[in-house]
């Protein structure tokens, strides 16, 4: 937290123990959400609380959005269905809604669409909790603007604004037939272009990118960047308009896609935060570690075989920690490429052979001359040719190449098998690296030897 940032906690809590509520709901009032959200993070339940009573309902539910979930639901526990249905839900958006209601237990979510007195809102509450939320229809909302093709442009324009009122933002007017599907996008510009005769249909611009709501998440960012979107409409499998997603829906999927890929690469099993429990914390980052000590161990047990050897060459055991953090550090590489290839598309199991020539290619290249830089600096160091002169370069050549090799094929087999590839990033390729690489030196040290 910053100096700014803590200078404004200590003064809302000098407000709230002053019960100054005047002076809080001013400075409240100048602060986007989720500056007060991250306020609200730093301050106990109690004093949270207290902030949110000194927002209008509007606000604290924009707020309550941008909260730390752990956050969001201690103060959601504490409030009646009721108070949540009438003073939250019916003030956000669908998508939103839909995210905090399915962060609650099955019975509290009963009672608080229960309370939802606009049936309209509830009832696309509950279709929307029917999607996959790894999946376009579990992200997407419903508020948009949607028109006929048949409506005429005065009809165009008052429907236009009936809907608006209740929208914070118009991306895109949507065009649909009597039966929903959707036929185009009406650009607003044509609305002053064209004669008031014109017919809807006439006008809209039918070339437009759709997603589907069994789409993943992760094509739905794909699709999105690709083309510069900043809305896209979602449709179902007879082409009837559900929803659209938004790029902020979009950046807040990616961040958080971003933040699960980056902890698995790091060895973590389910998704946790600092602010977990020592607990949660502990079984999130166990099973890679028992994974490493195997590893550890195994190692262990191929370098005991070897004692007599390093004791009469002592010097090979200063290239060990060369030989494991280059194999995992090759490996890595390899597999983190292919992994960003199958992620954005690029990269199509169905060319695993060029992709495989290549990475050859590469492995050959940055064998030759990583080794010859060993075999250089061994012959300077021991100023003679003798078993560690020839093991060691030898050794790195050898699993360079097969580093890449594994690095790049174990991801396209995790996607063949359907397994998230990026499961083959990190503590994987590390340990099983560290193992290649160290029966390769044995191997070597026992064939010169």
């Amino acid at each position: 937290m910053d100096t700014e940032q803590t200078e404004l906690v200590d003064q809302i809590m000098q407000l709230l123990e002053g019960g100054d509520m005047t002076n809080l709901k001013e400075i409240l009032s100048d602060m986007h959400p989720a500056d007060i959200a991250e306020l609200c993070n730093e301050l106990d339940l109690e004093d949270a609380r207290k902030v949110f009573g000194a927002l209008d309902k509007e606000t604290a539910a924009d707020v309550l959005v941008e909260l730390d979930e752990d956050t969001r639901k201690e103060y959601l526990d504490l409030l009646p269905s009721e108070t949540i249905a009438h003073d939250i839900i019916d003030y956000m958006d669908t998508d939103d809604a839909v995210d905090i209601i399915q962060e609650m237990d099955e019975d509290k979510q009963e009672e608080v669409l229960a309370h939802i007195e606009d049936i309209e809102q509830a009832s696309d509450i509950v279709d929307l909790m029917q999607y996959d939320e790894d999946t376009a229809g579990g992200i997407m909302s419903t508020e948009m603007v949607v028109v006929n093709e048949n409506m005429s442009m005065p009809e165009c324009l008052q429907e236009m604004r009936k809907q608006a009122e209740d929208m914070d933002e118009i991306f895109n007017v949507y065009v649909v037939d009597d039966d929903g599907r959707l036929k185009g996008v009406f650009p607003l510009k044509k609305m002053i272009t064209n004669p008031s005769v014109s017919k809807v249909k006439y006008v809209m611009d039918e070339d437009l990118i759709t997603i589907k709501t069994d789409a993943l998440v992760e094509e739905v960012v794909q699709t999105i960047e690709k083309y510069d979107l900043v809305a896209i409409p979602v449709i179902d499998s007879i082409g009837r308009l559900q929803g659209q997603i938004t790029v902020d829906d979009v950046i807040d999927e990616l961040r958080d896609q971003q933040e699960k890929d980056y902890q698995q690469a790091a060895g973590l099993t389910g998704d946790v935060e600092t602010s977990d429990t020592v607990g949660r914390q502990t079984l999130a980052r166990i099973p890679w570690l028992l994974i490493g000590m195997i590893g550890g161990i195994g190692n262990s047990v191929l370098l005991g075989n070897f004692e007599s050897t390093f004791a009469s060459h002592p010097e090979l055991l200063l290239f060990i920690p060369l030989i494991g953090g280059t194999g995992g550090n090759v490996g890595t590489q390899s597999s983190a490429l292919v992994v960003q290839g199958l992620a954005n598309k690029s990269l199509d199991t169905s060319n695993i052979g060029r992709q495989v020539l290549k990475e050859s290619a590469i492995a050959l290249i940055n064998a030759t001359v990583l080794s010859l830089i060993v075999f250089v600096y061994n012959m300077i160091r021991f100023g003679h040719v003798d078993t560690v002169t020839y093991v060691v370069p030898m050794s790195l050549f050898t699993l360079v190449v097969l580093a890449t090799l594994w690095g790049t094929l174990l991801p396209l087999l995790f996607e063949k098998l359907h397994i998230d590839p990026a499961i083959a990033t990190g503590p994987f390729i590390q340990i099983t690296n560290d193992l290649m690489g160290m029966a390769t030196y044995l191997l070597f040290i026992n064939l010169m030897s």
